[in-house]
């Protein structure tokens, strides 16, 4: 039997298989609010075969969008507005719907990538980032230093927005401490130099990623998987690395994490990424080792021999694909035909089974 399509959990989420659609920031909202381009593109990845997929980066304050395109749930009707989007992918689709929540700090007030990526003026609509210390994300604008009474509040919008993610009919929350955004850049010696309980110490630095997972899974129902996403290396000496990031994750172990998403860079402009397939497999494997809690490996992981393998030989518990599901949004069709799996797919697509596969789809 494919591993690869074998039933596994995440605290007390049942998925079907280990494939999951990674959160993929579309830079289409309306002030937060999902458009119709969130109902199309969603409802073609929930029918993709993955058992979960996970909304993209969506900001608890306003102030913590990457972009003003971002997708936002920092208001009661930005949690009403998602649940049709919700409710319609899970009338057609068995596919389960996790959330993940964030903040930019000191990458935020970005233009949209297809013009550059780069920081918006105030001409243009940018506003003034925060982050643990007044530290630029290269040749940006200084960030305000976040004060106690602000990073308190930080505290109480990831909480809020987490109830909201419930209210709005998710099974999943994801806490995005990865990618250089803010909960990595209190992480990170590159970015946080505070000299207070958020700063200095590795303990210290853990804070407020441990605080906010804590909350989050106190606030919310025991059936709800929370889980955390990390950036396991800054790729930048002197930065935050596999190490800490181990530390990290026993430390969330011990706090009833249900999973920990294992990506990479993003803090700083002096990564240096040797990008290859798998290239990031080792760092989940490391963290899996460490751990009992499962582990997702993400990132340049295209075919389903290698998705198989990952999972075969216990580098990690779940694949998560992005790009490559983009692509090829049946990936998991194909992977399964490849590895001699069935799949559980939309009755309205059955007559498309290949005639030398009968039997692929369930």
């Amino acid at each position: 039997m494919s591993q690869l399509f074998s039933p596994a959990k995440l605290g007390e989420l049942t998925l079907e298989n280990r494939i999951v659609v990674a959160p993929m920031c579309q830079y289409s909202a309306q002030w937060g609010f999902p458009t119709d381009w969130h109902m199309i593109h969603l409802g073609n990845l929930g029918l993709s075969g993955a058992s979960l997929l996970i909304l993209e980066a969506t900001a608890v304050e306003p102030e913590g969008r990457i972009s003003d395109k971002d997708l936002g749930i920092w208001d009661d009707e930005h949690a009403q507005a998602l649940r049709p989007v919700v409710e319609a992918i899970r009338r057609y689709s068995p596919v389960k719907l996790g959330i993940q929540l964030g903040h930019a700090g000191r990458k935020a007030s970005s233009n949209l990538p297809w013009l550059g990526g780069d920081e918006l003026g105030a001409e243009q609509g940018g506003w003034q980032t925060v982050a643990p210390s007044a530290l630029p994300f290269g040749d940006r604008h200084p960030p305000q230093a976040l004060s106690l009474e602000r990073i308190s509040e930080i505290k109480s919008a990831f909480v809020a927005a987490a109830k909201r993610a419930v209210a709005s009919g998710f099974e999943l929350i994801e806490v995005h401490a990865a990618h250089g955004y803010l909960l990595h850049q209190f992480l990170s010696p590159l970015s946080n130099q505070r000299d207070d309980n958020y700063g200095g110490s590795l303990e210290n630095r853990l804070r407020l990623v441990l605080e906010i997972f804590s909350e989050i899974r106190a606030a919310i129902d025991k059936k709800i998987a929370v889980g955390v996403r990390i950036s396991a290396t800054d790729w930048v000496n002197g930065g935050w690395d596999t190490e800490q990031s181990i530390v990290l994750a026993k430390q969330l172990e011990m706090l009833g994490c249900d999973y920990i998403h294992v990506s990479s860079g993003g803090l700083s402009p002096e990564q240096q990424i040797p990008v290859s397939p798998n290239y990031q497999v080792p760092l989940a494997q490391k963290v899996r080792e460490a751990v009992k809690t499962p582990v997702m490996a993400v990132g340049l992981i295209t075919e389903p021999e290698q998705a198989e393998a990952i999972i075969a030989t216990g580098q990690a518990d779940f694949i998560a694909l992005a790009r490559g599901i983009l692509y090829d949004p049946r990936w998991p069709w194909h992977a399964a035909a490849k590895l001699g799996a069935t799949i559980k797919v939309a009755p309205q697509y059955l007559r498309c089974e290949p005639h030398n596969l009968r039997g692929l789809f369930k």
